[in-house]
């Protein structure tokens, strides 16, 4: 998709009313107008999701004469996935200036859902980033204080916990994004503008494409989609016509703020791969080689084709492998290794040598293609994680 103006709009309420959207990242080179939504208060008042008719007695409404089997699948899946799907809420303390009181200001809304029996939510990094406190309502409507445990930035995912007993708690199948189809069916639930439990349809557009996250750092092969995705449906999941989770909605191509039949979420199987990382970490795990990058804006200023390392830990692998960071030479930068290639596959930029490292994993050994004083060598060096 060509590069155009990007828009992050995100779900803001104060004192319940929606205040509208936050633009950011005005000229990236990812596609643009992209919606995001962020996350209000926990445990007030101010911030409260209309409420949909409970999961239990949805799941016993008879069904009308008359409808499709398409139709029936639909109505079958969303019954199924509902308990699974939360309401985020979030709030930050700020000290008022004169009374030097604590107050608590409402910062948006978002979506959710169960991943394990021990009360781990997953949901959007840009829906938890502004708050201090956090609260889920489950689909009976039981609302419970989170704990934020875990977040990945780069990918705008976070993990959060909550102490509902294991019976309140249904984890939501997982599938797999390896095997998907352009043309498939999908659905996404989730809480657009506080109107909790909301389903929307349609099919998956587009594969392979790629986001900004919150971070600056580049999202690969995410999923496109025309199921309506509005603010507060970030989080929410994307499903299957089976009802299993292929994606996390996370953005939405919006130059004017209003769904436009262009909706974006981070695949199933980054999700799966990152999420027991949170868990466990708190932070998913980096694979690098204690180098230092001169960043990627410098590049025509300095002629650099590739990636310049700009300094090497002498203790890391790096340093262990020979290779040599930039200097500052009569007040000019002499440049050292210039990364152009890893296993082969050339590196044109900064994320493209950590999607390489990530790709590869820590503990695996990479051949990296790099040029010093116009000569090209290869180099092997071994990925140690690096957070």
């Amino acid at each position: 998709m060509r590069p155009r103006h990007v828009v992050f709009a995100l779900l803001v309420f104060t004192a319940g009313v929606l205040a509208g959207r936050l633009l950011l990242d005005g000229a990236r080179t990812e596609p643009s107008g992209l919606d995001r939504e962020r996350s209000p208060g926990a445990a007030t008042s101010a911030v409260a999701a209309v409420s949909a008719p409970s999961a239990a007695a949805a799941a016993t409404t008879p069904l009308p004469d008359g409808l499709s089997t398409e139709e029936k699948r639909d109505i079958e899946v969303f019954r199924r996935v509902q308990p699974s799907v939360a309401f985020l809420a979030s709030i930050a303390l700020r000290r008022d200036f004169f009374s030097l009181d604590i107050q608590q200001i409402p910062q948006g809304a978002g979506s959710g859902f169960v991943w394990d029996k021990q009360g781990h939510i997953v949901t959007n990094f840009h829906v938890i980033q502004e708050g201090d406190r956090f609260s889920v309502t489950l689909s009976d409507q039981s609302e419970w204080e989170a704990k934020v445990v875990g977040i990945a930035p780069d990918k705008d995912l976070a993990v959060v916990r909550i102490t509902a007993p294991a019976d309140k708690l249904v984890p939501l199948a997982r599938g797999t994004s390896k095997n998907l189809l352009v043309g498939q069916r999908v659905l996404a639930v989730g809480n657009p503008f506080g109107l909790d439990h909301s389903l929307t349809v349609g099919v998956l557009s587009a594969l392979g494409r790629e986001l900004r996250s919150p971070a600056g750092r580049r999202i690969r092969d995410v999923i496109q989609t025309d199921a309506a995705i509005n603010p507060g449906n970030s989080g929410g999941p994307l499903l299957d016509s089976s009802g299993r989770l292929i994606g996390v909605n996370t953005a939405i191509f919006s130059p004017s703020g209003a769904f436009a039949g262009i909706g974006f979420a981070v695949p199933v199987d980054t999700v799966s791969r990152l999420v027991p990382q949170l868990i466990a970490r708190g932070r998913a795990v980096q694979a690098g080689i204690g180098v230092s990058l001169i960043p990627d804006r410098y590049n025509s200023q300095l002629r650099i084709e590739g990636v310049a390392i700009a300094e090497v830990s002498p203790d890391g692998p790096a340093g262990r492998a020979g290779l040599q960071g930039a200097q500052m030479r009569a007040r000019r930068v002499v440049l050292g290794d210039v990364v152009v290639a890893v296993d082969g596959n050339p590196i044109k930029g900064e994320d493209d040598l950590r999607d390489a490292f990530e790709a590869a994993g820590v503990g695996a050994t990479v051949t990296l293609t790099v040029v010093r004083s116009g000569a090209k060598r290869d180099v092997r060096v071994q990925l140690v994680q690096i957070n």
